[in-house]
């Protein structure tokens, strides 16, 4: 990743909000890697000043339960990855998005894993904690389907007595449309 001086970043932020070109045009201009990139300094000053653009040295970490605060204001609100990351504060939107996408494909579990690569050696601690977690999943798995059996059976069966109740008033309009058609025959005679 490039690094840009302060100094250059200001200017082009300046450039850009006096109007002397877009994103595009200036990061052409000051040799800047895209327009994506500028984009981001002057959200970052608009929303944080000068302070947005200092560069982060250490990686921050996040507790599940930001994340799950983030990603629940992108589901619950129109807001943006950028518009989300703004309103907490941070200053990276990609963040947000690659939590979205790993709660979609793991949930919780996805969100709490650690970065870097595993230990070689399994502590045993660990290897207990998976085990009973496994064999919850397994009870809450099977409670699951369990529920999931009796809410087809329910289904099946509402189904069954929908189709019989229009079988029902079917027969029913037939019979008084038969009814009706006998009497005013009656009547003629």
């Amino acid at each position: 990743m490039a690094k840009y001086s302060l100094e250059l970043k200001l200017k082009i932020i300046h450039e850009y909000l006096e109007g002397k070109g877009g994103y595009g045009f200036l990061a052409k201009k000051y040799a800047v890697k895209n327009e994506i990139q500028v984009r981001r300094w002057v959200n970052s000053y608009r929303e944080f000043g000068e302070e947005g653009l200092f560069r982060k040295r250490q990686n921050q970490n996040y507790s599940v339960q930001f994340k799950m605060d983030a990603i629940e204001l992108y589901q619950t609100t129109e807001l943006s990855y950028r518009e989300v990351a703004n309103h907490l504060g941070m200053n990276n939107p990609a963040l947000i998005a690659n939590w979205m996408r790993m709660f979609r494909a793991e949930g919780m579990s996805g969100l709490s894993k650690t970065k870097g690569r595993p230990s070689i050696l399994p502590k045993k601690k660990e290897e207990k904690k998976t085990k009973k977690e496994t064999l919850e999943e397994r009870d809450r798995i099977k409670e699951l389907e369990k529920q999931v059996r009796s809410l087809q059976i329910e289904n099946a069966f509402l189904k069954e007595l929908r189709k019989l109740r229009k079988q029902e008033a079917q027969q029913r309009r037939k019979n008084q449309s038969h009814e009706s058609s006998t009497a005013s025959e009656d009547r003629s005679n």
